[in-house]
């Protein structure tokens, strides 16, 4: 009896390790589901953004892709810069991500394939379907799935251009630019975050 109900004990164990873990073409699709339902509402375009922003808080790596954006400077921050920088990259990310998707009424994106790279990333492969006024986009989308029961998003690549490599080309030409004032940079976030 005892081993009997060992077993059943490791069997659930097992189990529920598993239920909750969510595959990265499941979990893209049903990011892109919930935008499009957001965006499709009969809502206000300010309320669009506010509910964009929640998922994206949810669902985007926003930590792990500011890092990167910062590229090599992040290693001359202090603690108190770095975490100064992080509240601004998130505040002027969630105003790009959102605002820009906003525009959009009713996207609708088809979840492909994927491909796992390792066990901390997954690319899954999308397109934007096409319609009267736009032609199909190719959408790939690298998500972290190091924990398989929160997989985020590290990066979009659309028609194989990385947005995560542009930020980080654009930041590095701001500080370039700067003799690599973080200051400057910090002020670009803010300006842009205040508009």
């Amino acid at each position: 009896m005892k081993k009997l109900l060992l077993v059943l004990l490791l069997f659930n164990l097992t189990i529920n390790s598993h239920v909750y873990s969510i595959e990265a073409d499941v979990f893209v699709q049903s990011t892109v589901n919930r935008a499009s339902l957001i965006l499709s509402k009969n809502i206000s375009k300010e309320e669009k953004i506010n509910e964009l922003k929640s998922i994206a808080k949810e669902t985007v790596d926003i930590k792990g892709v500011g890092f990167y954006s910062l590229g090599a400077a992040r290693k001359g921050l202090n603690d108190d810069q770095k975490k100064e920088y992080l509240e601004l990259f998130e505040n002027y990310f969630l105003k790009s991500f959102s605002s820009r998707l906003s525009e959009y009424t009713n996207p609708e994106i088809d979840v492909k394939s994927k491909e796992v790279l390792n066990e901390n990333y997954t690319i899954v492969n999308s397109v934007l379907v096409a319609t009267s006024n736009r032609p199909e986009v190719k959408i790939d989308w690298r998500i972290y799935t190091k924990d398989p029961n929160n997989p985020l998003i590290r990066d979009l690549i659309i028609e194989g251009l990385s947005l995560a490599r542009t930020q980080k080309e654009e930041f590095a030409s701001i500080l370039n630019s700067n003799n690599g004032d973080i200051k400057v940079l910090f002020n670009s976030l803010k300006k842009f975050s205040n508009n």
